[in-house]
């Protein structure tokens, strides 16, 4: 279980954007956490921008983030260690999470949060994400968390998701709740023209298709920003839109030859939207 991420500061994303509420929620909770325990849920649909809200917040503040994927957890107190065998010696090899959650001010994202391979895997964080914020192991003795840190957990949440379970109502009572969809077609499209260089017109027609593709009622298919970016990026170095989106999703050719046909018509009648209400964080 032992994390391969070091804890530091990450980078801030370029042109990454969010509501303007949700930006002043982000703020009040980086000063709600200068005064108490504080502790976030993210929830929506994979690929609009969870675990990158996490590591913008991180880095427009300034503080270290430390990743853990809960999905993998079988075991309660696998997040703190385990105890392995050396030369025919059993030993306790502490892993980097209780590190983390003592460092002053850090951001720990756990992904995945109702994604564990064994439910009372979770059983322990309950005790750090509670008021007092303190855990006791056998093996490390009293661990507290340093002030200032904030849990950050996302999740995919929903029936189209297959294997996750909803999370338990007592553990989900210590979250203040952010709930992501999303971008409106106008600020995606605006996203892939300043991150690629592709003119307006296609990165509207990129933006189009995957929205037609996500809200297909028989049959939706998830596509993130990241994908969209993608096919922006092979659109920026020549390839056309047929092109760019078989080699970026799994979809029939025949499927994307009805998908284009109805959006070129759609066009015909797009109307422009007004950008009011988004910033970039």
């Amino acid at each position: 279980m032992e994390d391969t991420h070091a804890i530091g500061v990450p980078n801030v994303e370029r042109h990454y954007f969010l509501p303007n509420d949700e930006i002043k929620n982000l703020e009040r909770i980086d000063l709600l956490s200068q005064k108490h325990p504080v502790n976030v849920l993210v929830a929506g649909k994979q690929g609009c921008g969870k675990s990158t809200l996490v590591r913008q917040f991180a880095a427009k503040n300034k503080r270290s983030l430390a990743t853990f994927q809960i999905g993998i957890l079988s075991e309660p107190g696998q997040l703190f260690g385990d105890h392995r065998l050396k030369e025919g010696e059993t030993y306790y090899q502490q892993f980097l999470f209780p590190q983390a959650i003592q460092t002053p001010g850090c951001i720990i994202h756990l992904e995945e949060i109702n994604r564990p391979e064994h439910p009372k895997a979770l059983n322990m964080l309950f005790s750090v994400l509670s008021e007092d914020r303190q855990v006791w192991t056998d093996e490390l003795g009293l661990i507290k968390v340093a002030p200032g840190v904030i849990f950050f957990a996302t999740l995919n949440e929903g029936e189209e998701f297959i294997g996750t379970e909803m999370l338990d109502a007592a553990l989900r009572d210590r979250f203040y709740i952010m709930l992501m969809g999303y971008l409106p077609s106008y600020i995606e499209s605006k996203v892939l023209t300043l991150k690629t260089g592709i003119d307006e017109v296609d990165a509207l027609t990129v933006v189009n298709i995957a929205n037609k593709l996500r809200s297909n009622s028989q049959e939706p298919i998830t596509i993130s920003t990241r994908h969209t970016l993608m096919i922006a990026e092979m659109l920026n170095v020549g390839a056309s839109i047929r092109e760019a989106i078989i080699n970026s999703l799994q979809i029939s050719r025949d499927i994307l030859e009805s998908l284009l046909h109805s959006l070129h018509m759609d066009l015909g009648m797009a109307k422009e939207a007004t950008e009011d209400g988004y910033q970039e964080y």
